[in-house]
């Protein structure tokens, strides 16, 4: 007998290995079940209840309070789902984002689709003590790139046109979910109650100029949110990681190196994010260096905001 584990639990899954498998010896393609595995096997399986599974037809699912069961009728494609060697499958983070675009709205599909992406996980319910940061670090699961090729060789799917939208406005290296969080309420449009920003990118490496280098030890940095072709970067200053007289130096060394080499610095501080006004002055200052103008034309755009900052903030 065997259970493909999908939606929440995969994503729940995920969160909790924090990483693939190694090569893609345990990708496999598989055809899903008619019916729904043993409680048991549920019960067992390390996930929150109801365990959320993937069947072939509906025609075998029955009323069970353990599992929750989805129905796909589709041609599952090559490397679709991991197998965890026990009889039980879990969609691959590239099924997992597809399948959770019809369970989600729009924006929290967004700040997903950047986690996968990113350079960290939530925690779950199951950890034993949650991590001091809020959340863990670990390599990306997926890419940009990979949901997108997996999409588009899933036609008909259900949630496929919320999942392409929602991937026009992801982007890959988030490290953290408050920069998550930054980026899309930036760069989301005005319809979306975003500011319009063009598209950084996150954590790329910046190399400094010898003259750069001769005021710090560093050969590359990170900022966190990019512009190259307009040298400008801005940095999320978090209460925990940005404290001390030890890190408050370390950050003015990596400003005034990349001042060297012409890279401007924003700091956005927890406060500003938090504040609607505050935000929207960061982000007019950003938009001077873009030679971009913010004007919010659209007559709805003060409720999309809110309704924005609601879903990422509260």
């Amino acid at each position: 007998m065997k259970a493909c584990i999908s939606h929440e639990s995969a994503i729940e899954y995920w969160r909790i290995q924090r990483a693939l498998p190694p090569g893609s010896a345990r990708r496999a393609r598989v055809s899903l079940p008619s019916s729904p595995p043993p409680t048991e096997m549920m019960v067992n399986a390390g996930l929150s209840l109801p365990v959320h599974i993937v069947l072939d037809s509906a025609d075998g699912r029955w009323s069970s309070k353990t599992m929750k069961q989805h129905v796909f009728s589709g041609k599952t494609p090559a490397a679709c789902f991991v197998d965890r060697g026990d009889g039980v499958f879990v969609s691959s983070p590239e099924f997992s984002f597809l399948q959770m675009a019809s369970e989600i709205p729009l924006i929290k599909l967004i700040e997903l689709g950047y986690e996968l992406c990113g350079i960290y996980s939530l925690p779950t319910a199951g950890d034993p003590e949650p991590p001091e940061r809020g959340f863990y670090k670990r390599k990306p699961l997926t890419s940009t790139k990979k949901l997108d090729a997996f999409i588009a060789g899933m036609p008909g799917s259900r949630g496929r046109k919320k999942a392409l939208r929602a991937l026009r406005f992801i982007a890959n290296g988030a490290a953290s979910p408050m920069e998550t969080k930054l980026s899309i309420l930036l760069t989301l449009p005005y319809l979306l109650g975003g500011f319009g920003l063009a598209m950084p990118e996150l954590n790329s490496r910046i190399v400094p100029t010898k003259t750069a280098k001769a005021s710090s030890s560093k050969t590359f940095y990170a900022c966190d949110l990019y512009w190259p072709g307009f040298g400008l970067a801005v940095e999320y200053d978090s209460d925990l990681q940005h404290t001390g007289s030890a890190k408050i130096a370390e950050d003015a060394k990596k400003k005034n190196a990349l001042n060297l080499i012409g890279v401007e610095v924003i700091t956005v501080t927890k406060l500003q994010l938090y504040s609607s006004p505050e935000l929207e002055k960061v982000a007019k200052i950003i938009a001077t260096y873009l030679g971009k103008r913010l004007k919010f034309d659209n007559p709805g755009f003060s409720a999309a905001h809110r309704e924005l900052r609601d879903q990422l903030l509260s």
